[in-house]
């Protein structure tokens, strides 16, 4: 038997005037063929899928397709569009025959001209490997799960959990679905109800003792436990995505169990839709989230910057909150990031110990960013380079290029070339930092940060800024969603009808 196993993984913002390139895939680190299970093994749902196929009692063989990856950014051309499905596509006929197809999809990834792509490439793997080879595909829990999604996949398996902890688990799901399937012992039936509401992520806390979030992700493992549920999920979607069909999604699969599916599927969506509002964060003003910040006799204090979120498809440069950081003097360093490569060039230049002087932020986020003035002194310059284990990943190696430490009293600004997880604690160690003894630590970030920093945290506040993945995003300028759409309308009833979908198998 030949199992075949291939990632496409991208989060997009629209809002981000950055466009996505191929240049943005090649710099995380593409990986074909057999680098893919050499190189894989141990990391997030390829790692998953690899662990899992090994200890099948009849061992198969396993077939690196291809890995694409890019951090989370602005839509994808048009030409990367066409390079990435041709990529999967060539990938697989040389990889022909196959039994089975293991794909790790976002399924937020947009492109001009192309808002679905997730949907594209598994109608044309479809198209290619007949009805006949089981595709099982998983999909993070921001995906915004379309039909033609559904229709050409045999499964999606979906993360349970913000942070997201279970990638490499959802992997092992995904490789346990497939094996089900191969089985043969009855056809996949999955129930899908797109949900008309886009929830904020700022409140989405499912590792929280308790809330909407805490009892969805219990229900979705509760359900996946009974002996005819292959998968169930739920999709609060990624809410900076201006474009057709934007909306959150319930969807459970069944072994030819069409009825069971689609009371599942209702339940979970009426679910879902009934406490929506319990997703509404409480958020503070720039100026409100530092005062309390320097107010806060100890410990540490965690500002989630949301707008500016990088993990979130935000370009990474915004100051506002390092503005007002500026007003104040600091008992323990406060650190701030930026995504800022020529800023990293010239303190190289300078070195450490040197003064630079410049404008810093407002650069690649024009629409919502300001150019800050100020003077500081080099403190380090290095390579951020760190393997990341928690909220996005398991052994997951991250390369945001050469860096560097700016100093302005106890504020610390490190700066990256690339774009990254702008909350993690191996970045600010990497930068010689301890993020658990600074008095304030901004974090890109509207949840996952929490993954490590809530129970270190003498408080945490989401704040309120200008940004491109705004936590008050129903306030912002969208023209291509479905309407109504909560929590832009109002709606007076609604109720699940979801969709069946038979197997392919």
């Amino acid at each position: 038997m030949r199992i075949a196993i291939g990632q496409l993984w991208q989060e997009t913002n629209t809002f981000n005037p950055l466009a996505t390139t191929r240049a943005d895939f090649e710099a995380f680190g593409i990986l074909r063929g057999t680098d893919v299970v050499a190189h894989m093994a141990e990391t997030n749902e390829l790692g998953g899928f690899i662990q899992s196929l090994r200890r099948w009692p009849e061992k198969p063989e396993i077939v690196g397709l291809v890995r694409l990856p890019a951090w989370p950014s602005g839509r994808a051309t048009a030409e990367t569009f066409e390079w990435l499905k041709a990529e999967l596509i060539g990938a697989l006929r040389t990889a022909w025959p196959v039994d089975g197809v293991l794909l790790a999809l976002h399924g937020a990834l947009a492109a001009m001209d192309h808002p679905d792509v997730e949907g594209e490439v598994l109608e044309a793997l479809r198209q290619l490997l007949g009805t006949s080879v089981p595709i099982v595909a998983t999909l993070d829990l921001h995906a915004n799960v379309t039909r033609r999604m559904v229709e050409h996949a045999d499964a999606l398996v979906l993360y349970h959990t913000a942070p997201h902890v279970d990638v490499f688990e959802t992997g092992q799901r995904g490789a346990a679905v497939l094996k089900r399937l191969l089985a043969g012992q009855s056809r996949p039936v999955t129930a899908f109800c797109k949900v008309p509401c886009v929830l904020p992520a700022e409140r989405a806390n499912t590792e929280a003792a308790a809330g909407v979030s805490a009892d969805l992700k219990r229900k979705l493992q509760a359900l996946e436990k009974q002996p005819d549920v292959l998968a169930a999920g739920i999709a609060t979607v990624q809410p900076w995505l201006d474009i057709p069909d934007l909306a959150s999604a319930a969807i459970v699969t069944t072994a030819g169990q069409p009825e069971l599916a689609q009371r599942l599927c209702s339940e979970l969506a009426d679910e879902l839709w009934q406490r929506r509002r319990e997703y509404l964060p409480e958020l503070v003003s720039v100026e409100e989230g530092v005062r309390r910040a320097h107010e806060q006799a100890g410990g540490l204090v965690v500002l989630s910057d949301a707008a500016d979120a990088t993990t979130s498809g935000a370009p990474g440069d915004s100051v506002w909150l390092l503005r007002e950081m500026l007003k104040y003097r600091w008992p323990r360093p406060v650190l701030v990031t930026v995504v800022a490569p020529e800023i990293v060039a010239q303190a190289q230049k300078l070195g450490i110990g040197a003064n630079w002087s410049g404008s810093i932020g407002g650069i690649r986020d024009w629409r919502f960013g300001i150019r800050l003035p100020i003077t500081a002194q080099v403190e380090r310059v290095f390579d951020a380079r760190f393997v990341m284990s928690g909220h996005l990943g398991r052994n997951l190696a991250i390369d945001m290029g050469p860096s560097a430490v700016l100093r302005l009293g106890q504020v610390r600004v490190i700066v990256t070339s690339r774009s990254g997880p702008h909350f993690a604690p191996e970045l600010f160690r990497a930068a010689g930092l301890d993020p658990y003894a600074a008095v304030v630590v901004v974090a890109k970030s509207p949840c996952g940060f929490r993954a490590v920093y809530e129970r270190q945290a003498a408080a945490i506040y989401s704040v309120r800024a200008p940004g491109c993945a705004p936590p008050n995003f129903w306030e912002y300028e969208y023209t291509e969603i479905p309407r109504p759409l909560w929590p832009w309308d109002e709606i007076d009833q609604w109720q699940a009808r979801p969709e069946i979908f038979g197997g392919t198998q």
